[in-house]
């Protein structure tokens, strides 16, 4: 069974044997319920949702703090009077292997300025990722493997 599913209905029971179904209540019994199960979850053999939901508010917080680097990057390079860019494409090999997950990384690597995903292979083995500056395309994989990879990694399995 679902964790969360559980939890609402320990915060049902909760409310039930307690006989008071105000809000207040059914939140207490929910908190009271996440204790409970965040204790038993190693019983039960089940990641716990909130430790998932804490690995996918750090993803997304790694996602605006790329943001925020790369936008700036991209503004310095475009502001500056010599552009020395080397534009090209490089090929990403995955580790991720679901389709969630993979539309997860290209969509995180287009969103981030300065890189856009192309294409997936037939094999779903390799993204190809085109880079506004790809001068050391080992770098690019690199970061892209200890950042959004990892975390995707992280949150989803």
């Amino acid at each position: 069974m679902n964790l969360f599913l559980a939890n609402l209905l320990l915060a049902l029971v909760w409310a039930a044997v307690t006989g008071s179904f105000a809000l207040i209540n059914i939140v207490f019994g929910f908190v009271l319920g996440a204790i409970a199960l965040t204790i038993i979850q190693e019983q039960v053999g089940a990641v716990g949702y909130l430790s998932r939901l804490y690995r996918i508010v750090s993803l997304l917080l790694l996602f605006g703090y790329e943001l925020i680097l790369s936008a700036t990057r991209v503004a310095i390079l475009v502001l500056s009077p010599r552009m020395n860019l080397k534009p090209g494409i490089l090929a990403y090999p995955l580790k991720v292997d679901r389709d969630l997950e993979i539309t997860m990384l290209a969509n995180l690597i287009t969103l981030t300025p300065g890189t856009l995903s192309v294409d997936v292979s037939a094999d779903r083995k390799t993204l190809y990722i085109h880079a506004l500056d790809c001068s050391d395309p080992d770098s690019i994989r690199a970061d892209i493997a200890e950042g959004f990879e990892r975390k995707i990694l992280e949150a989803f399995r």
